[in-house]
């Protein structure tokens, strides 16, 4: 049977169980599969095509990972009052006040403080959430620019599916994942250099890991911060 990029199909060959999503990245050094968990799939990756059926076949002999994997994925955490979110890796608790205002940061920038009901309760919260997130992350990326005496680029913010950033050095734009604000400052910043270092190798390879370690240095624990909390950053508000 022949696969494709983007096809989604069961875990199961009999047609059940969880699903798999097919992914061709030809950056990819080995076939892999990780845990999508904010979608609910596993993805499986190769780096070409063809190979997306060695990578299925591999897939399922890890179906007993995958499924266990997917049923403890964390559960959505809708943004509404009452909840306690992360801002820079310290707790923040969600409150409501009458009316239609915006969401501002007070008591020190311990509570969230939004007018509004449901949807746009929520919808204020995250518009805030992206402007800190634009703040920061513009601030570190000018950072890790400098210091790499790499010229500006253009920044997006976006609520990617599982992505944490993405860096397209042919059009020097940078687009991050607004939701790496709830991650403590070490992990925003190693994402930043992260993004930034792919200016100058756009691969995984080894010269790239050195540009990333000499701007942020032990870069290992905070993307296995990533690996380990991610999950969770992307079920708050769903």
């Amino acid at each position: 049977m022949a696969y494709h990029n983007g096809q989604r199909l069961p875990l199961d060959e009999g047609g059940s169980g969880p699903i798999l999503r097919l992914s061709v990245n030809p950056r990819a050094r080995r076939l892999s599969v990780r845990i999508d968990a904010r979608a609910g799939e596993a993805v499986v990756i190769a780096p070409t095509e063809r190979g997306l059926t060695q990578a299925v076949a591999f897939a399922r002999t890890r179906a007993v990972w995958i499924s266990e994997r997917l049923a403890v994925r964390p559960k959505s955490r809708p943004l509404e009052p009452g909840q306690v979110i992360s801002l820079r890796g310290k707790p923040v608790r969600l409150e409501a006040v009458p009316g239609a205002g915006a969401a501002r940061l007070v008591e020190e920038g311990t509570v969230i403080r939004s007018g509004g009901e449901g949807e746009a309760y929520a919808r204020r919260v995250e518009n805030l959430l992206k402007r800190e997130a634009r703040d920061t992350l513009q601030e570190r990326t000018d950072h890790h620019l400098h210091a790499l005496g790499q010229k500006p680029v253009k920044m997006a913010i976006a609520d990617t599916r599982s992505r944490w950033g993405s860096c397209s050095p042919h059009n020097r734009t940078i687009r991050y994942s607004w939701r790496v604000i709830m991650a403590p400052p070490p992990v925003i910043d190693y994402l930043a250099a992260h993004e930034v270092a792919h200016l100058v190798h756009a691969d995984h390879s080894p010269a790239y890991w050195s540009v990333v370690e000499r701007l942020v240095g032990d870069h290992r624990p905070w993307r296995k911060w990533l690996r380990d909390y991610g999950a969770a950053l992307h079920a708050v508000g769903r």
